[in-house]
């Protein structure tokens, strides 16, 4: 969903005699029709985007650069102890807790696990280096974005980042910005829209939704049709809802995610394991700790709609786990991720 708003906001930016709901429905409609045709294959043009993307990092820091050249009294400290007008730690965890949708996707390198000689020892290892190699590089872009544009008001917040990029390289970087995200954006629609459906169908294959609805392919394009359609009519709240509140909400997603992983850490090893040497407690207790700790805090910074709205969706998936296994008498169901039929 966040996917098509993006696409809508920018290039109605590029093109602002066109609605920017014209192009939210027709993203959708073109993802929708390309997933229920079977592309299912998008690892060639993924990596292409993503070559773009970098390619653009490169040149938005090179011309960033430039830009600073010739600005005599640069505050260097300035996009780490910020300006003055709002101190404290509240305005840095309020933007964190916001940013964490940021991170989502590096652990889908575990879904490479079958392809890797020695799984145990390089999944993990390739997390963690995605996702520091992740937050180093939105650290540069966020400095230099920050020293290229240090005011904190713009005249949209939905599309700071185009006023970010004139400031640095006027028209010919906004541009150029406009286009390596929007291509980023429409590969993570294809493929997103793609995971979910699957994951619908698989749920609704093995009984955990209605399998007479979820759980069918076509008989002519081997797909989940009717899983991508609903899909696609979930994402047209993108036509009405604003990015601040849905980042917010995808990222309190996220949190709980992360908040049961942690959890999941510590009633693994050190309540069902039963380890209790000083090294297992330091790494299966006090770092799980911290990283919960962490995450509840950046829970407070979320704003009241979105804790409302996330809590209430949780519940909701919390009551109907209950029913499926008998007020949870049962154990909860496993769903198999397959190709096959």
């Amino acid at each position: 969903m966040i996917n098509y708003l993006l696409i809508g906001l920018f290039l109605n930016i590029a093109f602002p005699m066109v609605p920017a709901w014209v192009f939210v429905l027709a993203a959708i409609g073109l993802v929708t029709v390309l997933n229920v045709i079977g592309i299912s294959s998008v690892a060639g043009m993924s990596n292409v985007i993503v070559g773009a993307q970098f390619v653009f990092a490169v040149v938005f820091v090179a011309m960033a650069v430039k830009h600073l050249a010739g600005i005599p009294s640069l505050d260097l400290s300035l996009p780490f102890v910020g300006d003055g007008s709002q101190p404290g730690f509240a305005p840095l965890m309020a933007g964190a807790a916001v940013l964490c949708l940021s991170f989502l996707g590096f652990d889908a390198v575990s879904t490479l696990a079958e392809e890797t000689r020695d799984p145990q020892r390089d999944i993990p290892r390739a997390i963690v280096i995605t996702t520091v190699g992740a937050g180093l590089l939105f650290t540069v872009l966020a400095v230099f974005s920050q020293l290229v544009f240090p005011g904190s008001v713009f005249q949209d917040a939905e599309s700071a980042a185009n006023e970010v990029m004139l400031a640095a390289g006027g028209k010919f970087l906004a541009s150029f910005f406009t286009a390596a995200y929007v291509a980023g954006a429409a590969g993570s629609a294809l493929a997103s829209q793609a995971s979910v459906s699957r994951i619908l169908y698989s749920m609704g294959r093995d009984g955990i939704l209605p399998r007479r609805v979820f759980g069918s392919l076509s008989e002519r394009f081997k797909t989940p049709v009717i899983a991508i359609l609903v899909v696609s009519v979930i994402s047209l709240l993108a036509v009405v809802i604003d990015l601040t509140t849905l980042a917010s909400m995808i990222s309190f997603g996220a949190l709980v995610a992360f908040s049961a992983v942690n959890l999941a850490v510590i009633r693994s090893y050190l309540l069902l394991d039963g380890r209790r040497a000083p090294r297992d407690l330091l790494r299966y207790g006090l770092v799980p700790a911290i990283g919960l700790g962490l995450t509840l805090w950046l829970w407070t910074s979320l704003s009241a709609l979105t804790l409302v709205i996330g809590l209430t969706w949780f519940a909701a998936g919390l009551a109907y786990l209950a029913l499926h296994t008998g007020g949870f008498r049962r154990k909860a169901p496993t769903v198999t991720f397959s190709e096959q039929n």
